[in-house]
This record gives C-alpha cells, sequence and structure tokens, in this order.
C-alpha cells in the first residue's frame, strides 16, 4: 500500500527544535510578537500528540516556567487562518507540563500545529512556537493505516549515548512514516541508574548523557518526573515526538522490576526497607499522566491506563494493562484464577470492547507476551512475571484468563485479532494453533514480539506449549544485556492496505533493516 508523502517533513524538523520568530501571534494573545521581552517561557521538551482519532488529538508540551498553553491548528505550514485552542495553565502542580484536546478535526488529513507558551501575567510575553504534525485517522478504508511499536527505553543502565546518535531508533521509525507509534511498556527504567560510563566487552566505554535524577532509583515524584524528562533530552525522540502522535502503555519499569500490587520491599538498599510498591505506583502514575497525552488520564493521576483507541474503520487498539490490576507473582499453578494479569474487570471490558468492534483488525497491544516464560525467582521460589509459567499442559493461574479470553473470542466470531508486545528484548513471531496445544477451545492467532528501543537485547524466553505456539521467526542475541552500540534494538511495523484489508507485519532492526514480514488475511475468526 502507498502512502501520500510526509507534508512538510523538514518544517516539522526545524520548528520542533526552534521555529520561526516572524510566525504571527494569535490575537488573542496580543496584537504583535513580544519576542525581545526576557523570561518568556520555553518549551525545551518539545512537542507530542496522542490519542489521535478520525477527529480529536491530544497535544502535549512542558514549560519551563509558569504559563498559559495555546495551540494552534492549520491544514497548511503557513497556518493562515488557524484555529486556536487554549489550553491549561501550566505550573509546578503539574510540572509545568500540560495537554491540550482537540476535537472537531477533518478525517485523514494532515494537521499541522504549533505551541505557543504566554505568560500568564501578560500576554504579549511568549515563548517560541514549538511545531508538530500528526494524521487523523481515515474514515474511509481505502486510505490505510500503517504504524509501528516497540518498547524498553534507557533499560539496564544503557541511556543516550550520543556518540551513536543517541536514541537512533526513533530516527529510522520515522522514516517509515507510520500513522502512529504504539509504545507497549517500560517508557522508563525508574528502578535503573544511569552512569556516566558503561563498560563494553571490546573494552571501549558507552558514554551516557546523566542527570541528577537518574544517578539513583526512582522513589519520590519528583524523581519519576526527573526520568520521565531524562528521555526528552534526547533530540531524535523530540524530532520523532514531533512528527507522529503515540499510544502510550506502561509497564514493571515505570517503577520497578516485575512490581505487582501489594508488594512491599527494601533492606535500606537501594529503596527504604518496607517500601511499599503501591505507594511508588501512584507517584509513578502521576508523573506518567504528566508526560504523556493519553485520553483517560490527561490531568488525571487516578484515570485509566486501559483503553480502546478507535483508528477508523480498518483498525482498534485495544491496550490493555497487566501492570495495575494482577495478582501477586508466584509458581501460578493455581486451578482457579479469577483475577488473573488483567484484573475481573479490565477482562469483562476487553471482552464487551472486542464483541462492539466493526473495525477490520482488532489489535490486542499487550505489556506483556502470552505463551513466553517470564520468570521472576524470589529466595529460590520459581516465580512467574508474566503469563505462561513453563507448563504444557492444561491452562493453569494466569494462563485460565488467557483462555477465557480467547474461547469468547472463538464462540462470539470476533474476527482479525492480532496481539503485539515487547517487555523481552528481542524480536519473534509466535503462531497459536489449537492443533498443537493442551487448551483447544480457540482459534488460531499471531503474536509480534518487539523491542527494546534503546536497552540491554536478551537472549530468546523458553515457549510455554499451553496454547501451542510455534516461534516462527526470532532474533535475539546468545549472550545477556548487549548494548544498544552492539545492535539487537527492534521494532515493528504494522501495514494495513485499504483496498484488500489485509494487514502487514515487518519486523525490523534499529536501522529500519527487514527481518520478517508476515501478511495476514482479513475476515477471519481469531486470526
Amino acid at each position: 500500500m502507498s502512502h501520500r508523502p510526509f507534508p512538510g517533513r523538514r518544517s516539522v524538523l526545524r520548528g520542533s527544535l526552534a521555529a520561526s520568530a516572524a510566525l504571527t501571534l494569535p490575537t488573542a494573545l496580543g496584537a504583535a510578537p513580544a519576542f525581545a521581552l526576557s523570561g518568556r517561557p520555553k518549551a525545551g521538551w518539545g512537542v507530542q500528540a496522542g490519542d489521535v482519532t478520525t477527529d480529536s488529538g491530544l497535544v502535549w508540551v512542558r514549560s519551563d516556567r509558569p504559563a498559559r498553553m495555546v495551540v494552534e491548528t492549520s491544514a497548511t505550514e503557513s497556518f493562515r487562518n488557524p484555529r486556536r485552542w487554549h489550553g491549561p495553565l501550566l505550573g509546578e502542580g503539574s510540572d509545568f507540563t500540560g495537554t491540550t484536546r482537540l476535537h472537531g478535526l477533518p478525517s485523514g488529513e494532515q494537521i499541522h500545529y504549533r505551541v505557543l507558551l504566554a505568560d500568564p501575567d501578560d500576554p504579549r510575553r511568549t515563548g517560541e512556537p514549538v511545531i508538530g504534525t500528526f494524521r487523523t485517522a481515515p474514515a474511509k478504508r481505502r486510505k490505510g493505516v500503517k504504524f509501528v511499536w516497540s518498547g524498553d527505553l534507557a533499560g539496564q543502565g544503557w541511556g543516550i549515548n550520543e556518540s551513536i546518535g543517541g536514541y537512533r531508533i526513533f530516527d529510522a521509525m520515522a522514516k517509515v512514516d507510520p500513522d502512529f507509534f504504539l509504545c507497549s511498556g517500560d517508557n522508563i527504567y525508574a528502578d535503573g541508574v544511569i552512569s556516566a560510563t558503561q563498560a563494553l566487552p571490546d573494552g571501549s566505554l558507552y558514554r551516557n548523557v546523566t542527570t541528577e535524577e537518574k544517578s539513583h532509583v526512582a522513589v519520590t515524584l519528583n524523581d519519576f518526573r526527573g526520568n520521565f524528562r531524562y528521555n526528552l533530552l534526547d533530540s531524535a525522540l523530540r524530532r520523532f515526538n514531533a512528527q507522529v502522535p503515540s499510544i502510550i502503555q506502561w509497564d514493571d519499569h515505570e517503577v520497578r522490576n516485575n512490581w505487582y500490587p501489594g508488594e512491599v520491599i527494601g533492606t535500606g538498599t537501594p529503596y527504604p526497607a518496607g517500601t511499599k510498591l503501591d505507594d511508588m505506583a501512584l507517584r509513578s502514575r502521576h508523573a506518567f499522566s504528566e508526560y504523556f497525552p493519553i485520553g483517560t488520564i490527561s490531568g488525571r493521576p487516578d484515570g485509566r491506563i486501559y483503553r480502546v483507541v478507535n483508528h477508523g474503520p480498518l483498525l482498534d487498539v485495544f491496550v490493555l494493562d497487566m501492570r495495575t490490576y494482577r495478582n501477586a507473582n508466584s509458581p501460578d499453578n493455581q486451578t482457579v484464577d479469577p483475577q488473573g494479569i488483567l484484573g475481573a474487570e479490565q477482562l469483562e471490558w476487553l471482552k464487551r470492547e472486542l464483541s462492539r468492534s466493526r473495525a477490520v483488525w482488532k489489535v490486542i497491544a499487550a505489556d506483556m507476551p502470552i505463551g513466553l516464560v517470564v520468570p521472576d525467582p524470589v529466595e529460590g521460589k520459581a516465580n512467574f512475571e508474566a503469563v505462561a509459567q513453563g507448563d504444557a499442559g492444561a491452562p493453569l493461574g494466569r494462563e485460565l484468563q488467557i483462555a477465557e479470553l480467547l474461547r469468547y473470542i472463538k464462540h462470539r466470531r470476533i474476527t482479525g485479532t492480532v496481539w503485539l508486545t515487547a517487555d523481552v528484548h528481542h524480536t519473534s513471531a509466535q503462531h497459536y494453533d489449537p492443533s498443537r496445544a493442551a487448551f483447544k477451545d480457540f482459534e488460531p492467532f499471531w503474536e509480534f514480539v518487539s523491542g527494546p528501543l534503546n536497552a540491554g537485547a536478551f537472549q530468546a524466553n523458553a515457549l510455554d506449549g499451553t496454547f501451542g505456539p510455534d516461534r516462527v521467526f526470532v532474533k535475539a542475541p546468545s549472550v545477556a544485556n548487549v548494548s544498544p552500540a552492539d545492535g539487537y534494538q527492534f521494532f515493528g511495523e504494522v501495514d494495513i492496505d485499504g483496498d484488500s484489508g489485509e494487514l502487514t507485519v515487518r519486523l525490523r532492526e534499529y536501522d529500519g533493516t527487514v527481518l520478517f514480514t508476515q501478511t495476514l488475511q482479513p475476515g477471519r475468526v481469531g486470526q
């Protein structure tokens, strides 16, 4: 499927870094620009758009001081006759971040936007406009849809290394010209320290950009905020954010490795003794809600992360939260498990929304894989972190909830489901089939794994045979924690053709090289 050229990409790149001072100031902010005035607000962290639909989207910015957020949108880069949106007052309470909701947008069109920050006491004092763009979802299927996905950013102490181009994978993803980016969790590693250098196997050094907040594990709200700010120091990520809207979910490293509700940790180092991870999760969630434009939680730290993002007649994206409502990590071999990894309420929501969906394709964005065994050993116990526990027999533990969902998809004849995930720091494609499975009451489906974006790469995880997975493709290192300088960083691409309805998945390396391709046909139960 061909996409029309990305309009104004060069202008967006220039504008996202330092927009021209000659841009016309909104009438509501004053009759003439006041760029010469000192102390005007600055938006050095760039802009982001998120949760874009056929007629709406969210725009995010961060100021360096109190400011009023104003967004202008236009069909062209000239910004003639722009539409104006008055956003929130940005202050200390939100770490000077803010999100403005845009609505009533034309479908399937390129939207150019610019964000101005005005002194709340003197609207003439404004910062330089910061420019971004995004495409709204098409209202008609013939336009097709393309997006990319991955996860795991700044993990295992591998941070922004400017000598290798920083987070260079974002430049490769931008070249694909996607409609949006799905981040499958681990947007930060709040539990990971980033030092100035790390030793590489050849004796050379990996050199990181460092900040005070990344010199220790995150515990306070300001620590978590600093983790999200750290990633925005990278110019490739800021360029990408200005060009490609996002759909964001979270996972464990937004708080701590393998965390679950009710967990208490700490012996004094590096966490205080008796640290309640529920308290830390609330702080992380607060910062998460400030630093990403997400429709269900923008401005509401208590909002829901799981949601469905409708992207026109071809695609619905079901964004799961497999972290907040799960039970404790355990040997995961119980024969009754109503809470599972999703919680009862989220499971019922997912079943209901899948039934309601009329989209040709229903992407289930899972922050953890289904059939890959992810252990979480504690004090000699064989606990497990994801769904599978390595027992190839009938469903046990969290598998019971997945079995219920797969059975529901089959008996309700829900077509076009595809599972996308990250988490395990390699890339692979698994096909699940009841003919190979211990549990047989489901229709075949695919699960595709990608990542990391910029983190340590690890060996491929073992498979659990309960749902009959066949690993059709995998690329992973033979040793643990390979640095981003040595490759093994991955993203995936999904391209849905508007004419045929076919969905093509391409698994790509950090430079865009295609490693594996799989094309799926529409209209089949499961897939």
